[in-house]
């Protein structure tokens, strides 16, 4: 499982951050990876990369600046509980495809559906104009954001100017922690994100809020989906009984009016959340 919370200013006020995400990924720890980094094969794009024997190269979230003045970010969940025919592809690259291609979130999303042989999914794409050539419609200023699902089938554009918050179920039937995680994100975005905020307090108190292990439970959907393994999996920061899996990865995103990039990654360096060492990668990177 996996959370996502993103907010794409919509121009209305200026000053704010363009872009501000935090996210965990939920895995099983002892699964490799390698921590946020420019891609050796393609240095545009930064993220992490699952290094599990045969999914070398996935990955569960990366942005990148596409030479025609587009920043892209891509982030995958899997949908908890749904069962899909015909799976013969891993969900690795989907969100890699995205960012080293040439089409835009809806041409890929449309064609990521007309192919489909996955897993099931939740694919968040989000692009923005990163040149100094920006139309000024809203949409274009703010930018663009799609959930994409193949479970079912569905391209949906979600609201800038304003908190969203993504899990490991349908967009129409949101786990509780994904909503009750959407109003914490909304209150520190609303109060943080104004021109000259602190930005280590904003990012800490981010980092604050995927830390969270309060549970939200019960959750009728969520039982439905995890069954027994509902109530661990019921807060922002997961940690399942026994151990071996969890949120191992947490990242806060920053892009702010000029196009100034930080990618603030936190992964845990061995198999205990309790005892591990948590790394911390910070990338900055001028989009252009």
């Amino acid at each position: 499982m996996c959370i996502l919370f993103v907010y794409v200013d919509d121009g209305s006020v200026p000053g704010r951050y363009r872009l501000v995400l935090a996210s965990n990924r939920d895995e099983f720890y002892a699964r490799p990876a390698k921590s946020a980094a420019p891609w050796e094969e393609n240095a545009r794009v930064i993220g992490g990369r699952d290094m599990e024997p045969g999914r070398e190269g996935g990955t569960w979230l990366a942005i990148g600046n596409h030479p025609e003045g587009r920043i892209k970010l891509g982030a995958l969940l899997n949908v908890t509980g749904e069962s899909k025919a015909n799976v013969s592809n891993g969900r690795g690259p989907i969100v890699a495809n995205f960012l080293t291609g040439e089409l835009t979130g809806r041409a890929y999303s449309e064609q990521l559906l007309a192919e489909d042989n996955f897993g099931a999914f939740n694919f968040v794409s989000i692009e923005l104009v990163a040149n100094g050539e920006r139309e000024q419609s809203q949409t274009t200023k703010g930018g663009t954001i799609l959930h994409t699902s193949n479970a079912p089938h569905s391209i949906d554009t979600c609201k800038t100017g304003q908190a969203l918050g993504f899990g490991n179920s349908t967009l129409d039937k949101p786990l509780q922690k994904v909503c009750r995680g959407r109003e914490q994100f909304a209150e520190i975005v609303a109060r943080r994100n104004v021109p000259f905020a602190d930005r280590e307090a904003f990012v800490d108190e981010l980092m604050g809020l995927l830390k969270n292990d309060v549970r939200h439970f019960p959750d009728a959907e969520l039982t439905r989906r995890a069954g027994q393994h509902a109530e661990f999996l019921s807060s922002v920061n997961v940690r399942m009984a026994g151990g071996s899996y969890g949120s191992r990865t947490r990242t806060v995103i920053l892009i702010d009016q000029s196009n100034h990039m930080e990618f603030i990654e936190e992964t845990l360096i061995g198999t205990d959340p309790e005892t591990g060492q948590w790394e911390r990668t910070r990338i900055e990177r001028e989009f252009s």
